[in-house]
This record gives C-alpha cells, sequence and structure tokens, in this order.
C-alpha cells in the first residue's frame, strides 16, 4: 500500500490484521468468485499488502503464476510468511510494477487505490502488464456508506471534531460510478462495478475499540493523536451509537465496492 500522508501508516503488520486485514480475506474470497476467472492463468496482485488476496488466488484460482507487489517492507515480510513459495513477491509501488509489457493475465488491487496517489498512473500501468483480452479488476472500502466499522467511528469522530479527516471525504474515488469512470478513462474495456457486503461481528465492544489504538492507518493514526480526555470522549461516543447486542456482541456490516474490466 502506498502512503499518501503521514496518517496512513502501513509498517506495523500484525496491528494491521487486528485492525482490518481480519476482514480482508472475506471480501477477497467473494471478489473471486464473482471474477470467476479459469485455471492456468498468470495473475498479478498489487500492494500486495500481507497477502490476503494473494493467498486467495494461490488457494482458490489454480493459477499458473501469482506475483505480488507492495512497497512496505514490513507487510511484505509477512506477506512472504504467509505465501512462502506460492508467490513472487516484489517490494515496488503500483505505478512502477517489476514486470514486462503483457507479461500477465490478470490484474488485481485489493483495498489500494484509494491509497494511491494517482490512482489514473496505477490502473495504466496495470493495464500495461495484462495482455489484450485479459483481466483487471479491484476493490476499495465504502467509506462513505456500509463500511460500518469506519463510518461509526468517523460520525462520532466529526461530531466531536469538525476538522477530523473523515475517510469518506478524503476519498471519493471509493464509488462505483467513479470506479468505472477510472477503468473507462485508461481505455479499458466494459468495465463494472458491484458492491461486496461482509459481515463483521465483533465479540465486544474491546474487540471493535482495540484496534484503533494501532496506528495503522487514518482512523487508528487520528485516534492516537488525540489526547487521552479527547479520545477517551470519541470513544464513549461510538459506544453509545453502536449497536451491541445483550451479550455484547456488535453485529456490522463491511462493504466494499468493486470494478472489473477487459484490456482491448
Amino acid at each position: 500500500m502506498t502512503q499518501t500522508d503521514a496518517a496512513d501508516t502501513w509498517e506495523h503488520a500484525a496491528a494491521y490484521e487486528r485492525y482490518i486485514g481480519r476482514w480482508s480475506t472475506r471480501v477477497a474470497q467473494v471478489f473471486l468468485d464473482w471474477l470467476g476467472l479459469p485455471p492456468g492463468l498468470r495473475w498479478l496482485d498489487v500492494g500486495c499488502g500481507t497477502g490476503a488476496l494473494t493467498a486467495e488466488i494461490v488457494e482458490r484460482c489454480e493459477p499458473s503464476s501469482t506475483v505480488g507487489v507492495e512497497p512496505s517492507e514490513a507487510f511484505l515480510a509477512q506477506a512472504k510468511k504467509r505465501l512462502g513459495a506460492r508467490a513472487e513477491l516484489h517490494r515496488a509501488g503500483a505505478d512502477a510494477i517489476p514486470l514486462p509489457d503483457a507479461s500477465v493475465d490478470v490484474t488485481v488491487s485489493g483495498l489500494v487505490l484509494n491509497f494511491v496517489p494517482d490512482a489514473r498512473a496505477a490502473v495504466a500501468e496495470a493495464k500495461r502488464v495484462t495482455r489484450a483480452g485479459g483481466a483487471i479488476a479491484a476493490y476499495v472500502w465504502d467509506y462513505v456508506g456500509r463500511m460500518e466499522l469506519l463510518r461509526y467511528f468517523w460520525d462520532a469522530a466529526v461530531e466531536l471534531d469538525a476538522t477530523a479527516p473523515d475517510e469518506g471525504s478524503r476519498f471519493p474515488i471509493s464509488d462505483p460510478g467513479r470506479l468505472e469512470e477510472l477503468f473507462a478513462g485508461a481505455g479499458l474495456t466494459g468495465p463494472h462495478a458491484r458492491s461486496i457486503d461482509v459481515p463483521t461481528t465483533f465479540t465486544d465492544f474491546d474487540d471493535y475499540w482495540q484496534p484503533f489504538l494501532g496506528g495503522q492507518g487514518p482512523a487508528p493514526a487520528y485516534a492516537m493523536s488525540l489526547d487521552e480526555p479527547a479520545r477517551n470522549r470519541l470513544r464513549d461516543r461510538i459506544r453509545e451509537r453502536l449497536p451491541i447486542r445483550g451479550d455484547g456482541s456488535i453485529p456490522l456490516v463491511a462493504r466494499a465496492w468493486a470494478v472489473r474490466a477487459s484490456v482491448a
């Protein structure tokens, strides 16, 4: 994942896994089922992070080869630990993929495009390395709508602090129409977007709140930038709003917007 400002820190893989990584695999599974591509293809995962999507490609898609690229050294180390020799991994950004032209059949990217400084350049680079007739697809969280674990956080944060850097405002690309426009603008054929909803049930409030104290990503970075009284006010406001069941569990939904297209 590529940083766009100092708050978007992606250097502590374990903290990321507790925060968002644990839900990434569920989205990746639905995404790959939606693509429904045949076995024996050459896959590339751009911004592979800790390897959630890459691992699902290896396990579900019967690829002839799998490559992942990731700029974060710590995340790449976690991906290598997770995947071993099952994938070829490189440290690189989305705008400079170290592969030849038309060298893969499928290029995918999960939860990355909104963090890339130039999304158009990233899609153009994905197009460069994908063969004619190949597929390019990606997904991002629905920061404005039903990525509920973040919406409860940011709605409370903005209520208490109008200057809070709400990801819904920061990442306008997280919209089906804009994703289709991005892919169409790169000259890709037939871009089509859809939602992917997965359940994210927390066992209790601590299970929800503690990952925000790990500092990985905009929301945790914001939480940890507050002094303790302000952070406690935010915590209490969120707890007031969450749909907490009688047993203490919190049933939420995480929605991602996915888009797919073909290389002409």
